[in-house]
């Protein structure tokens, strides 16, 4: 990440944007017991997914799974790092 921010650079390696999966806030629950039982607050998790999955059908998906308590905070956060390198690889591609 760059020195004056916590913003990863699109020009940087990828290991900032990894770092998504232990440093994001998350609207997941306190425990995993309570996230299976109540869910999570979605407005919190999948904002940033919803700007960049270009899949409406898996965001779809996402939501419904994850608002339930059936998929975990984690899982949610390695599919937005997933995207977010695809995005990053492609714009460096582009630029190349």
């Amino acid at each position: 990440m760059h020195a004056q921010c916590s913003a990863p650079w699109l020009q940087e390696t990828l290991a900032p944007w990894r770092t998504v999966n232990r440093n994001a806030f998350s609207g997941g629950q306190d425990s995993i017991e309570n996230h299976k039982k109540y869910g999570t607050n979605l407005e919190v998790d999948i904002k940033y997914l919803g700007f960049f999955l270009e899949d409406d059908a898996e965001l779809k998906h996402i939501r419904t799974e994850y608002g339930a308590g059936r998929m975990l905070t984690g899982e949610v956060k390695k599919r937005l790092i997933e995207v977010l390198t695809e995005l990053v690889e492609r714009h460096r591609r582009a630029r190349a």
